[in-house]
């Protein structure tokens, strides 16, 4: 009991030192450099993040917009990766048809496409959506893919000998549940690569064109707010740890719970 506790303490002090000693690192640095533009110490960027909260929330709207960017292309992403990555690795022809367009799209970088997202959508919220599905189904469609081409085919056989004849029986029973763990690691993948996708697609242009943590990151550099452009980057870095922590709990307590009940 007592080793168990104090695991539990190290497992808090060890992070916060962490945390703590690249603080101190870091104001040392800036104080000596003595230069916010080349090296914003923590205190010039804890004094700016206070500005900005108490003055016009512009902030809060840049969070805002950005996570509606975010949530339409994952959503899309979702969609499309799963369905079609599931039908590759399902149906044989299918895979052969489809696979020589995806590989031909597939190492083109998301960035490249801002050009046309910004014709085809103007300098709306759908071209920053667009950066990002692009930037994430693609993960999300492979791990899709080799989840369904992995399962064991001793699993198929038990399904139908109980009862699932079909492709949507197999598909909905034992396909699916095989290749979740596949499916989830590319989804984590994506939502990393989509939050990288979005500073870019907002910083060159695409969006709403006012607000956007990546926007007005590059707003900030132009104005050589430094300071500011910190906030930012630290804000980004939180927010997509925060998403990525929230989507672990629940496939850990929702989708994969099952495992731990196995063990």
């Amino acid at each position: 009991m007592a080793s168990k506790k104090k695991r539990d303490i190290r497992s808090i002090l060890l992070p916060v030192s962490a945390v703590l000693m690249f603080i101190v690192i870091w104001q040392i640095a800036g104080m000596f450099v003595g230069n916010a533009f080349i090296m914003p110490s923590f205190t010039d960027t804890l004094s700016a993040f206070i500005n900005m909260v108490t003055g016009d929330g512009t902030i809060a709207m840049d969070l805002y917009y950005s996570l509606m960017h975010f949530a339409m292309g994952m959503t899309a992403a979702l969609i499309v990766g799963i369905c079609v990555g599931a039908a590759m690795g399902w149906f044989y022809d299918f895979n052969r048809f489809i696979n020589p367009v995806i590989e031909l799209f597939r190492p083109i970088p998301p960035l490249a496409w801002i050009p046309f997202a910004i014709i085809w959508f103007g300098l709306s919220n759908f071209a920053a959506g667009f950066i990002i599905f692009i930037g994430a189904v693609f993960p999300i469609l492979v791990n899709t893919y080799t989840g369904f081409r992995n399962v064991p085919k001793v699993f198929l056989e038990a399904g139908k000998v109980l009862g699932c004849n079909t492709n949507i029986a197999l598909i909905r029973r034992i396909a699916f549940p095989s290749a979740y763990p596949s499916i989830i690691s590319g989804i984590r993948v994506a939502m990393g690569v989509g939050w990288m996708c979005l500073v870019g697609a907002e910083i060159f242009g695409a969006g709403s064109g006012k607000y956007g943590l990546g926007k007005n990151l590059w707003t900030y550099y132009n104005l050589h707010q430094m300071p500011n452009v910190v906030v930012y980057m630290i804000i980004l870095g939180l927010i997509g740890l925060l998403i990525d922590i929230l989507f672990r709990h629940y496939v850990n307590t929702q989708m994969l719970k099952w495992q731990d009940d196995a063990l």
